[in-house]
């Protein structure tokens, strides 16, 4: 039977990972990387992949990774969403990683695995796993064209293109022109990344291997929204214990705890949805029913979440020193990740055979 309940090793995995987070990802440090030119945590990225090995979390062992499963990459997931830690994990580990192990690239995979190598797949993160996707031309190996909307595309040292031939090229960093686009969640940055003549070395069939990327990335997506949304109740409920009005703690007044026991009970609900996707894409059954029901849900709710925590954190929660906006940009920019919740409702009619009114 299914066993969505953490193990004692994945939380086990979730306590290091919030350790290293707490001590190396404050707030205060994102806010100040955000303003910089330079969003990424190369020095964080470092200890996750290569001092924990969790780059390597979804390769097997006889490939250079550590042979573990969705599972524990959606728990590495959660604690990186309640951080909002910016770092390329999603992207590289997940995206750039289910697609190398759909081509069977041992040695690309085993560079990315070890955490020296960060990858990118070359598709718009507003793609949906069953949407068509933008490509590029290739001839003879060859690659010219312009993909837009590309996440972490900046940091990456080598990115996935699919092309028009069908096939999906490796392509180092230093071969295509990086343009930053203007991106809500500047924890994620989005570019454009243009290919003029690019030389390209095939690694397997794109249509598989997107799409098995991007289901990944669907599912254990909401495993992030998961953590976005917890840190906006934990805090919110923290604060409201402390402010005081009226001499009384602003947590005591009806009308807020209603607010706040509807917004636990939505995240309780979007907790049991995210171990759903992760145990099905841990074990291959009902995938995409899964994932599609866990996005349908995932995004209003985290969206939701880092609402009330920025409304009802009062003035403080407008200020841009409060983390707050961080959570709320995340979810919003999640919210259209890999598809939107009404792509995957409607994804889930059609796998479901519901026909619309």
């Amino acid at each position: 039977m299914t066993d969505l309940l953490y193990s004692e090793e994945e939380e086990a995995l979730r306590s290091a990972v919030r350790d290293l987070l707490t001590d190396h990802c404050a707030p205060a440090d994102v806010i100040s990387r955000t303003e910089s030119g330079t969003p990424h945590d190369r020095a964080l990225w470092k200890l996750l992949a290569e001092g924990m090995g969790l780059a390597g979390l979804l390769v097997p062992e006889a490939q250079g990774g550590q042979g573990a499963s969705a599972r524990e990459a959606a728990v590495v997931l959660e604690e990186l969403g309640r951080a909002v830690a910016p770092v390329p994990y999603l992207t590289s580990a997940v995206v750039a990683t289910e697609a190398l192990l759909a081509c069977g690239d041992e040695e690309l995979l085993g560079r990315l695995a070890a955490g020296r190598t960060i990858g990118a797949l070359a598709v718009g993160l507003h793609s949906a796993p069953q949407a068509p996707f933008a490509t590029v031309r290739a001839d003879n190996g060859v690659l010219r064209g312009e993909l837009t909307g590309i996440a972490d595309a900046a940091v990456a040292d080598v990115l996935l293109v699919p092309a028009d031939d069908g096939g999906l090229y490796a392509v180092t960093a230093d071969a295509v022109t990086v343009t930053p686009q203007v991106s809500l969640d500047l924890t994620r940055p989005l570019a454009t990344v243009t290919l003029a003549g690019a030389a390209g070395r095939r690694v397997g069939d794109a249509a598989p291997a997107v799409r098995r990327a991007l289901r990944a990335a669907a599912g254990l997506l909401a495993s992030e929204q998961l953590g976005v949304a917890d840190w906006a109740l934990t805090e919110t409920v923290r604060y409201l214990k402390e402010r005081k009005q009226f001499n009384r703690p602003v947590g005591g007044f009806q009308a807020l705890k209603h607010r706040l026991a509807q917004l636990w009970l939505e995240i309780v609900s979007l907790r049991a949805a995210a171990r759903a996707a992760a145990d099905a894409l841990a074990s291959g059954e009902d995938a995409d029913i899964t994932v599609a029901v866990a996005q349908a849900y995932a995004a209003p709710v985290a969206v939701h979440a880092a609402e009330e925590a920025l409304q009802l954190h009062g003035g403080i929660g407008m200020t841009w020193e409060h983390p707050a906006h961080l959570y709320l940009k995340r979810a919003k920019a999640d919210s259209i990740a890999y598809g939107t919740a009404g792509a995957h409702r409607s994804a889930l009619a059609a796998l479901a055979d519901l026909q619309a009114p």
